[in-house]
């Protein structure tokens, strides 16, 4: 194993790519190594010495190929260093509070439990109405979310920080 760390996400138009490689930056800075993937990119775990994980968010539930990659992954990631980080309402204020104390999906908390990560996180996410789809810009139309970037990057810095201040009490 190396002491490389991961980061996996998955996104369905590039805003929760855009935090994974935030919080690439920020670990780099500290002086760790880092490789940032795509879940479906990711490959034998084994290389790395934590995980940080993140997906999009869509109604409560977690983007499908993530939530594939923490079932497919419990057993390994039980045995490694892991953050979870998701990334989802649009609007100002406490993301947990938007949400209604919504942090992270209920169908997946079992396994996270198993897991035990260091941390679960909820970031505030970005809606960019000329990258959707029409069935998500009608959705967004009909249930009248804000559009807009509404991503906390120093809150998200923060967290990356706190990462790396404990990695480095580990490696």
């Amino acid at each position: 194993m190396d002491n490389k760390i991961l980061i996996a996400y998955a996104t369905k138009y590039g805003a929760t790519a855009e935090i994974a490689e935030k919080i690439s930056q920020v670990l780099r800075q500290e002086g760790l190594a880092v490789e940032v993937l795509p879940v479906k990119r990711v490959g034998d775990l084994s290389r790395y010495k934590a995980v940080v994980l993140g997906s999009a968010v869509y109604v409560g539930r977690w983007h499908k190929q993530a939530a594939t990659f923490l079932k497919d992954n419990e057993r390994t990631l039980t045995n490694m260093l892991v953050w979870l980080f998701s990334s989802g309402p649009t609007d100002e204020g406490d993301p947990e509070e938007l949400l209604k104390g919504w942090r992270f999906p209920k169908d997946l908390q079992p396994i996270a439990d198993r897991i035990e990560p260091r941390d679960i996180v909820l970031f505030h996410g970005a809606v960019e109405v000329d990258k959707l789809n029409r069935l998500h810009k009608w959705m967004i139309a009909k249930v009248k979310a804000p559009v807009g970037d509404f991503r906390d990057w120093d809150a998200i810095a923060a967290w990356a920080k706190s990462i790396a201040d404990s990695l480095k009490n580990e490696i």
